[in-house]
């Protein structure tokens, strides 16, 4: 199939399903680039091996997800994956990820328009360990409080997402025990930027829990509350 006719298959599948707009069908496919880019990125980070992990985008009422078992390298523009809110398949001919009831549970109690599940080292080691991430750093003010890790539940199921929620409570993110990690935000860059801070604050943790016969110094709630104030104000103004 030649791009236009993948770009004119894409457009007219759209417009059958929902009746949209030649504005709405190329917010899907900006989208669909943002999401291959964000699924892309992830392993070249190193925040997930192989095809683990996914990463999704909402559209107004379509969810756009990575599919299951597909190399992110091997996905184009052709290759878009959309589900309703319900579930239901709208776009694309790829089976969606395995991990949908999480992303589904997200869309459907928060105001994301972005998900992001990895399998990352460190956030998965340290999931292992506590049912709370310690207050290492400052920067758990970002992700709305301090990091809950989410009970084990067998992956793809309704089970692990209602964990997760329950752990996702007055928060952006959280771990999966013996998982990894989920985090949400505005935009696709904002919740892979929690990905990564949520990482990197596991890898701290670890490795300074590690030295013999010393602890890390740990924030106060307060301390945290103070500087997740101070966090709501930073940046540029544009």
């Amino acid at each position: 199939m030649t791009m236009q006719r993948a770009k004119t298959a894409h457009d007219e599948t759209y417009g059958e399903t929902h009746g949209g707009t030649h504005g709405e069908t190329g917010a899907i496919r900006k989208a669909w680039a943002e999401v291959v880019a964000t699924a892309r990125r992830t392993t070249a980070e190193g925040l997930v091996v192989g095809t683990s992990g996914n990463v999704s985008a909402r559209v107004g009422d379509v969810v756009l997800v990575t599919p299951s078992g597909v190399p992110y390298d091997r996905l184009g523009p052709d290759d878009a994956v959309g589900v309703g809110l319900d579930g239901r398949q709208v776009l694309g001919e790829l089976t969606p990820t395995s991990e949908l009831p999480m992303h589904l549970a997200v869309y459907r109690t928060t105001d994301a328009a972005a998900v992001v599940h990895t399998h990352a080292v460190h956030a998965t080691a340290a999931a292992g360990l506590v049912d709370e991430l310690p207050l290492v750093h400052y920067m758990a003010g970002a992700l709305g409080g301090p990091v809950r890790v989410a009970p084990y539940a067998l992956y793809g199921t309704d089970e692990l997402a209602a964990h997760m929620l329950r752990a996702l409570e007055g928060r952006t993110g959280c771990l999966l025990r013996n998982h990894g990690t989920i985090t949400y935000g505005a935009t696709l860059a904002q919740a892979y930027d929690r990905t990564a801070q949520l990482e990197w604050m596991c890898r701290v943790w670890l490795t300074s829990a590690s030295v013999p016969g010393l602890a890390p110094a740990l924030l106060t709630r307060d301390e945290l509350a103070s500087a997740a104030a101070k966090l709501r104000g930073y940046g540029q103004r544009r």
